[in-house]
Formats: structure tokens, sequence, C-alpha cells
């Protein structure tokens, strides 16, 4: 595994980070509608730990899985199975760089009355981060993120709340996700104005098939010093996919819509990966970590086997012929490249 700087922090993270959204909510037989059993997610966190990668990303809403209508299983679950597998012992806790998310709607908790709704204030980060602390079964949390920015919320109330868990020692460091580069660079202006360190990562939905975070959030974030995780790397599965063979692997309805877009260029993209040798998962993410701006994909698989797969994709190494084709099958939004910035 290799190993990188997380933004502008000297906290330093495997370049693909395992996430987690996956696990728990089992519907009917396992591994059914895409959730992954408690069994199957310890084997896949123990294999993490093994390959090196020491960076896991969960949030509080996670683990509940809507099917017709009806919630099966519960938000928070997940965090619950991550907290169970800490209390196995053996240096887990110690071991992993864990961030966690707060500010979605989390339908369990009645006790907030209108203060359920999506949103960040004082009153329910600091509610909503004990809850998480209880269920992940630990003291303290390395990366505490904002699941999507609140724009109602006066960002000295937020790091208000963000610094009492920084100079308390429950927090090391704060993050954001889902942000436009205009909050990031809100959010470090009233941060500086504090003496205060601010955000070192924003997590973003970014992949060949969407490229247009190349024309705001990346490049400000770069400026910044703010370190990219990327949510959605290989595009719901779909580009992790030989599109030109039977599809065998069950794809998301997004993925569905998504082929049905983009078929010419997906078959484009597979016949570029036969001729690399590579497996269109792997070429996907190589892409990313080619990125200056970029951290780590925060790859979502599904066993171990998928797990291992993936690790090749931090070998890979793409020369500039190669990136060049893959702007001409994804071109980027704008004329705008992160890969052409120093």
């Amino acid at each position: 595994m290799k190993y990188g700087y997380l933004g502008k922090s000297g906290l330093r993270v495997s370049r693909l980070c395992l996430g987690t959204a996956a696990f728990g909510g089992k519907v009917g037989k396992e591994g059914e509608y895409g959730s992954i059993s408690e069994q199957e997610a310890f084997r896949i966190m123990d294999a993490a730990l093994d390959a090196g990668i020491n960076f896991f990303d969960t949030a509080n809403v996670y683990g509940g899985v809507r099917l017709r209508g009806e919630t099966i299983g519960h938000r928070g679950i997940t965090e619950e199975i991550i907290g169970r597998w800490f209390a196995q012992g053996g240096n887990r806790r110690e071991r992993v760089v864990l961030g966690t998310k707060v500010g979605r709607v989390f339908e369990e908790d009645e006790l907030d009355g209108p203060n359920k709704a999506q949103g960040l204030s004082l009153y329910k980060i600091r509610r909503h981060f004990e809850a998480s602390l209880k269920r992940l079964q630990t003291d303290h949390i390395e990366l505490y993120q904002m699941h999507h920015v609140d724009r109602n919320v006066q960002w000295e109330e937020l790091w208000e709340a963000f610094e009492g868990l920084v100079r308390s020692g429950k927090v090391d460091y704060i993050g954001s996700s889902n942000f436009a580069g205009r909050d990031l660079a809100r959010a470090q202006s009233v941060a500086k104005e504090r003496h205060f360190m601010g955000l070192i990562s924003e997590q973003h939905g970014y992949n060949l098939l969407n490229r247009f975070p190349e024309t705001d959030t990346l490049p400000t974030a770069k400026e910044l010093g703010i370190g990219i995780t990327i949510w959605s790397p290989l595009a719901r599965g779909l580009l992790a996919t030989d599109v030109s063979k039977p599809i065998t692997r069950t794809l998301t309805d997004d993925a569905l819509m998504l082929l049905e877009t983009h078929r010419s260029q997906m078959e484009q993209f597979s016949d570029l990966c036969r001729e690399l040798g590579e497996k269109e998962a792997n070429v996907s993410l190589a892409w990313l970590l080619a990125n200056p701006a970029v951290a780590a994909p925060v790859i979502g698989p599904s066993t171990v086997e998928e797990l291992e797969d993936l690790l090749r994709s931090v070998e890979i190494e793409l020369d500039a012929s190669t990136m060049k084709r893959l702007d001409e099958i994804f071109p980027a939004t704008s004329e705008l490249s992160m890969f052409k910035q120093t």
C-alpha cells in the first residue's frame, strides 16, 4: 500500500480509503440489495488492515436500506458494526484512521424533534457526535466530517462546535463533504480569523463520468490545501464493468441509467482496458490517483476478493498517451484540467 498526507495536515493515510456504507441493513438472503452482513464486514475490514489500508470512512446515518418505502435495518447500524469489530481487540482501533459524518436526517433519533431535519448546528453536532462515539465504541474520532453544507448556519457557530471537539481531544481533524468551492473558501476564511486549522479534507463525487468538480471544488481545494477523498469513484459500479461482455454483476438503477447514456464511451473504455491488460475498476481508480488534488478514493468492496482486486490500482501508473485517450473518451467538463496544474 502507498500512503500520502491528508490535505495540509501531517496525517498520513492509505491511498485507498475503505468505505463502509453498505455494511448492515441486510434484506432477505445474505448480500441481497447490495448490503453486507456483519460477518462479511468483519472479514473485509480485517483484510483491509492486512493490506495496509489504514483509512476507513463511515457516517452516522449509514446502514438502513430503503425498500418499497420501508426501512430495513436502522440508521447507525454501520457504526455499530465497526464498533463491534473494534471491540475484538488486536489493536484494530489503534491501527485505523477513522472518519465519520454528521448532518443528514437521522430518523431514529426522535428526541431531536424539529432538529431531526437535515442540517447542522452546535446542538445537533454535539448530540450526534456523542451518539457516534457510543456506537463506534471509541473515545475519539480522527476525522469528523460535515455530510453536507448548511448555508442556514453561520460558520462562527459551526467552528465553535468543532473547535470544542478538537480542543477537548475527542476529534483530531475536521472535514467536509459535498461542498462547493465557495463553501470551502468561506469555511477556511472564518477558521483563519479564529486561528483554527479549519478543514483538512473534502469528500466529493468525482469519476471519469463526472468531471464537473474539476471546474470548481477540486481546484479550490488544491489551492487551500484541502485533500479530496472521492465517493462513488466507480460511478455506482459502472466503471468497474466490462460492457463488451454480458453483464453478470448487479447494477444499481443509477448505474443502469448511466450506462444507457454513456454506452458508447463505456465500450471504448473497456477496449482501452483490454489493451492495457487491466480491469476497468483499477484503471478508473488509477486515473483518480494520478490527480494531484486527490488524497484517496473511497472504495466499497462487497467481498474480500473484490477488495484484493482493487489493491492493484495503487500500483498502476498511467502514461501520458493513456491519460490523453481517457480525456478523449471522457472529455473534461471545461478546458480546466487538474492534471495540468502544478
